[in-house]
């Protein structure tokens, strides 16, 4: 669940590691929530309450209750449990693999962990813990659809394997870590494992050191892709002044661009045009608070006539001698995912999997650092 009172997050360290005074310019701004946080929240919350009444650890009539209570929020959609389902099936996969193992292997689910002996102040929640024979296993969900995330040497699970550590290492003898990711609506669960010793090692030389200076608010401002979900990314100077490198650029004789010069160009362009983008969002922000921009201002944008009244709008119609087919639309089916969402996951797979292809998707230049394979036209070209 959101971690709401920690200076420094365990959700926002993959930032702060890389970037430790921007915690302290952060707090200039104010938070913004998303519908799409407050979805992961509520799946987050159909997660815990199923998790628990499976493992015996909340009451039929209770679970009813609050499962009736996230089925009647507006956020709630027929395929979330399907994919929630995804996230619980590992989280119980992982406790039973751990009872195989250790009789006595215990689970804990959205457990406090406290990883201040490394962070000042820091805590989280993990929100599936298991311990069994030596080996700590946490299981995090991530309900967003948008870039997957690699439990590889990530940093968020990692505070949260110190914090269960500190939490648990004098009942058990701890020698390995293992962290998992569960991105259902992605398709993706990835794991990592890493010995205790060095994670240890890890949190003395680069974390805590690290973790000083951010909640300090010193060290070195440094821009990359970890400046994407920061307050403070339309005006930091340290982004600006590595995004306006491109504007900085000497070509080289001939006229044209060579392979180089394009090269250089796209490694930047997608970056620019975000940051161009996040000032001139604060930039009208500020502006519809009264701030002065000069050389701009604000004026009323393009918008398009609509309806007050559709019902009055059909009827005058057929008052007036006019069909149906000219005062409505056709008929048309909902996409695949609006579909999903109608129905749910499993019984869309289960009615209508024979009508569903996914074509190939179009070429996409992307640095050679994505992790998608180069693409085949062979297929395209066969057809």
């Amino acid at each position: 669940m959101p971690e709401q009172h920690a200076v420094l997050s365990a959700s926002s360290s993959h930032r702060w590691l890389e970037c430790p005074p921007c915690v302290r310019l952060e707090e200039k701004f104010p938070p913004k929530t998303s519908e799409y946080a407050a979805e992961g929240t509520l799946a987050h919350e159909l997660g815990e309450i199923t998790l628990k009444h499976n493992l015996k650890e909340m009451a039929t009539r209770t679970y009813n209750s609050r499962l009736k209570k996230i089925q009647d929020n507006e956020l709630f959609t027929a395929d979330m449990p399907d994919y929630v389902e995804t996230y619980v099936d590992t989280c119980m996969e992982k406790f039973s693999e751990a009872k195989a193992k250790t009789k006595d292997a215990i689970f804990k689910i959205e457990q406090k962990l406290n990883f201040s002996k490394w962070v000042p102040e820091g805590f989280g929640t993990g929100d599936f813990v298991t311990i069994a024979d030596g080996t700590m296993e946490i299981c995090d969900l991530k309900y967003g659809k948008g870039v997957p995330v690699s439990a590889k040497g990530n940093p968020q699970m990692r505070l949260y394997a110190l914090g269960a550590i500190a939490e648990f290492s004098f009942l058990y003898d701890i020698k390995k870590v293992k962290m998992t990711i569960i991105q259902p609506r992605l398709d993706s669960i990835s794991t990592d494992e890493i010995l205790v010793n060095d994670l240890l090692e890890w949190a003395e030389k680069v974390l805590k050191p690290t973790a000083e200076l951010a909640f300090k608010g010193e060290g070195e401002f440094k821009a990359g892709e970890h400046c994407g979900f920061c307050r403070a990314k339309a005006v930091c100077k340290a982004r600006a002044d590595k995004n306006m490198e491109l504007a900085k650029y000497e070509f080289q004789e001939p006229t044209t661009l060579d392979n180089d010069d394009i090269a250089y160009i796209l490694g930047k362009a997608e970056e620019l045009a975000k940051w161009a983008k996040d000032v001139q969002d604060y930039a009208l922000d500020q502006a519809l608070k009264g701030e002065e921009f000069t050389g701009f201002k604000v004026v009323e944008g393009r918008s398009n006539r609509k309806f007050t009244d559709e019902n009055m709008v059909a009827k005058t119609l057929y008052d007036n001698g006019y069909t149906d087919n000219v005062i409505f639309k056709p008929a048309q089916l909902l996409g695949i995912s609006a579909m999903e969402k109608a129905i749910g996951k499993k019984k869309l797979n289960q009615l209508l999997k024979g009508f569903i292809e996914k074509p190939q998707g179009k070429p996409v230049l992307v640095p050679e650092t994505d992790k998608r394979e180069v693409f085949n036209s062979a297929k395209a070209d066969f057809q």
